[in-house]
């Protein structure tokens, strides 16, 4: 498996299943050159056979090393990001749920997915853009939602990049993170104001934005509902001390940016 084979059947899901809006950002944004995708992020639960861990395998095996751990409290979520020597390679940002931290209902739900997983189909990379391996009902979906929006995503969606980064570094039009804020509103989309629009500072060496979810049809057990689906994300990076870009991730920024595929 090449990073090329895996990011572009990420990228492919992504459009056309998660965040179609995606497509019109990119040629909103996209000049002469192609954008730069500054990285991805998949979601999990922190259960055997589908845990961060086996996410990110995929990655481990063809070059990625671990950068960085993250702990989200009150979201109960645990997360790495992952990182590549080739630096035009996108990093990634996997987190999971940590499911045990949940009421008993909601465990029990969860579980309920865990047993119907064939985990043969786990030795394939590419199920990381293959969408849901359960069935999940409405029922269920909206009691999850109720205590954890984030582990009710993963319900509905299963795996899949919720989304993908434009460097905003790399941009000509635009120097900052606040310019490509306004410009899309302007475009008509609806961008993450939670903690404000744009998250981190140029102290913290990392300036974060992200449109609102799309609205994407799911199946569920007794037909199809529009719940949030995938966002696109903007992120300007500035240089440490040694010279080099900054490559990791701001904890507090990632805890607002989660909140795009809120309902």
């Amino acid at each position: 498996m090449t990073p090329a084979t895996l990011f572009n059947a990420l990228w492919y899901d992504y459009v056309n299943r998660l965040c179609p809006s995606a497509l019109k950002v990119h040629d909103l944004l996209e000049e002469n050159t192609p954008l730069i995708n500054d990285h991805i992020a998949l979601r999990t639960f922190n259960l055997s056979p589908v845990s961060l861990d086996t996410l990110a395998k995929s990655f481990l095996d063809i070059g990625y090393y671990v950068g960085g751990d993250y702990q989200f409290e009150k979201k109960k979520l645990r997360a790495q990001h992952f990182e590549h020597p080739d630096e035009m390679l996108p990093k990634v940002f996997i987190s999971e749920l940590l499911v045990d931290q949940c009421s008993f209902s909601a465990q029990r739900i969860i579980h309920s997915f865990m047993a119907q997983i064939d985990e043969a189909k786990l030795s394939d990379p590419l199920f990381l853009a293959k969408g849901r391996m359960w069935n999940v009902s409405i029922e269920q979906y909206q009691k999850l939602a109720k205590e954890t929006e984030y582990g009710a995503w993963v319900a509905a969606h299963g795996y899949g990049a919720n989304h993908f980064t434009v460097s905003v570094n790399q941009l000509n039009r635009f120097d900052e993170v606040s310019e490509v804020n306004n410009f899309l509103k302007r475009e008509g989309f609806k961008m993450n104001d939670a903690g404000g629009e744009v998250k981190g500072t140029p102290g913290e060496l990392l300036e974060q934005s992200s449109t609102m979810a799309d609205k994407v049809g799911v199946s569920f057990i007794e037909g199809e509902l529009y719940v949030p689906g995938g966002f696109y994300e903007f992120a300007k990076r500035y240089k440490t001390e040694g010279g080099q870009l900054y490559s990791g991730f701001i904890a507090a920024s990632a805890d607002k940016i989660f909140e795009s595929t809120y309902r």
